[in-house]
C-alpha cells in the first residue's frame, strides 16, 4: 500500500462535482440492533449521483509520521492540515481518505472525536469531503501512545501503524474494545454529510495475515451495520490472490472499492473484472 496515493472514482453514472454541506447534529442509534441489510444496487447508484467524480489522495499532514501523531492532542496540527488541504483544493482535489486509529480513541475518546470533528470542519472549508479508514493491515505491527518515532530517511512509511495489528492475535479481549470503538465513531458521525463513506478496513490480509484477517472483516461489517450510518460501508479489494477475502468484501460492501497500482491497461482489466461481479459504483481508493 502506498500512502499519499491519489484515488479516483469510476462508475457507470455521469461525472459531476459536489460541494459538501456542513455536518448536522447527529441522532443516536441502537448500536446493538440487528445488522441492516446491504444497500440495494439502486440505492448505491442513487447515492453516487450526489458525489460525482471524487478526486483526491490518502491524507496525513506532513508533520505526522503516522495515525497516532496525527490524532493525539499534543501533535494534532490544525495549521498544517489547513495549509495542505488548501493546496489540495487549489489543484482540484475534492475528497481525502484519512486513517483513524483505535489507540488514539482509547486514550481519549471524547477528545479524539472532537479532533475528528475539527478535521472535518477544516476539510469542509476547502470543499473537501472525507473517506475515513477504520482498520489497517499495513506496515508496523505494534504501537504505543505518546511520542512517535522519528522518520527513517529513505524508508517508505517507516512509522506507519497497523490497526489493530499483531495485538489482535495476542489478546482475545481486544475485540471488545474494537467493537466499542467502531460503534462509537460511526454512531457519533452517522449523519455527517461531510463524510463520503466508511472504508472499514484497509488491505485486510496484508503483512502475511491472509485469511487470519477474515474474522475481523466479518465483525467490522456487522458492527457497522448495527449502527447503520447514513453513509455507505465498504472494504476495498487489493490483491487477486486473496480470493476468499475478495469475495466476502465485494458481496458485503454497499459500494465497491479497490486498489490498483498498474498501468492503464491493467487498471482497465480490474475495472472490467469488478464490473462483471458488481453493478455498484466503483471507487478506486489507491492507485
Amino acid at each position: 500500500m502506498k500512502k499519499l496515493s491519489n484515488y479516483l472514482a469510476a462508475a457507470v453514472l455521469g461525472l459531476g462535482l459536489y460541494s459538501c454541506t456542513q455536518g448536522e447534529k447527529t441522532s443516536t442509534a441502537d448500536v446493538n440492533a440487528a445488522p441492516r441489510e446491504i444497500w440495494s444496487v439502486e440505492k448505491a447508484n442513487d447515492w453516487y449521483k450526489q458525489w460525482g467524480w471524487l478526486r483526491g489522495a490518502d491524507f496525513i499532514p506532513s508533520t505526522a509520521i503516522n495515525q497516532l501523531e496525527m490524532w493525539q492532542e499534543d501533535t494534532f496540527d490544525t495549521a498544517t492540515i489547513n495549509r495542505e488541504l488548501g493546496w489540495a483544493e487549489k489543484i482540484g482535489m475534492n475528497s481525502m481518505r484519512v486513517y483513524l486509529h483505535h489507540k488514539a480513541w482509547q486514550q481519549d475518546p471524547e477528545g479524539f472525536k472532537g479532533r475528528v470533528g475539527k478535521y472535518l470542519d477544516i476539510a469542509d472549508s476547502h470543499k473537501i469531503s472525507t473517506l475515513f479508514v477504520i482498520f489497517d493491515d499495513c506496515w508496523n505491527p505494534t504501537y504505543k501512545i505518546g511520542k512517535q518515532p522519528e522518520p527513517k530517511p529513505g524508508i517508505h512509511n517507516s512509522g506507519w501503524l497497523r490497526d489493530p495489528g499483531d495485538l489482535l492475535h495476542q489478546d482475545s479481549t481486544l475485540v471488545d474494545t474494537l467493537e466499542t470503538y467502531v460503534k462509537d465513531i460511526l454512531n457519533t458521525f452517522r449523519d455527517d454529510k461531510r463524510i463520503v463513506l466508511w472504508d472499514l478496513y484497509n488491505e485486510p490480509g496484508n503483512s502475511g495475515y491472509g485469511n487470519k484477517s477474515m474474522p475481523l472483516v466479518q465483525k467490522v461489517f456487522t458492527w457497522a451495520r448495527q449502527v447503520n450510518p447514513s453513509q455507505p460501508l465498504s472494504i476495498g479489494v487489493w490483491k487477486k490472490e486473496l480470493t476468499e477475502l475478495n469475495k466476502y468484501q465485494v458481496e458485503n460492501s454497499d459500494v465497491t472499492t479497490y486498489h490498483n497500482y498498474g498501468d492503464p491497461a491493467d487498471h482497465k482489466k480490474w475495472i472490467d473484472s469488478l464490473r462483471s461481479v458488481s453493478k455498484r459504483p466503483l471507487i478506486c481508493t489507491e492507485y
